[in-house]
């Protein structure tokens, strides 16, 4: 069974940075397109950024464009979020997933964006 270990999050100002990270267990990551998402308060989950198995091709939601990074180690069965610039609307528990979110959902990371 693939377990989801999403870290990294925590308090930080606005205009501040985090760097998530996802391990990946029971599974080989380089398998598989992999993705992170995101839940804000009241909000439905979304998708933030995507990134495919060899890493030669991300997408990123419009409202993270250019502040965010996807990136992936296979390696090492890691998956990682780099964020920048923060803003209070990013505040939200995100969570990473294969591509097609077929695996169950981590605990998630809780992001919290505030002054």
């Amino acid at each position: 069974q693939v377990q989801l270990v999403e870290s990294g999050g925590g308090l930080v100002q606005p205009g501040g940075s985090l760097r998530l990270s996802c391990v990946v267990s029971g599974s080989f990551l380089r398998l598989y397109d992999m993705a992170w998402y995101r839940q804000g308060p009241g909000k439905q989950r979304e998708l933030v950024a995507s990134i495919s198995s060899g890493s030669t091709i991300t997408n990123y939601a419009a409202s993270v464009k250019g502040r965010f990074t996807i990136s992936r180690d296979n390696a090492k069965n890691t998956m990682y979020l780099q964020m920048n610039s923060l803003k209070p609307e990013d505040t939200a528990v995100y969570y990473c997933n294969n591509r097609a979110s077929t695996w169950d959902w981590g605990k998630g990371s809780l992001v919290t964006v505030s002054s």
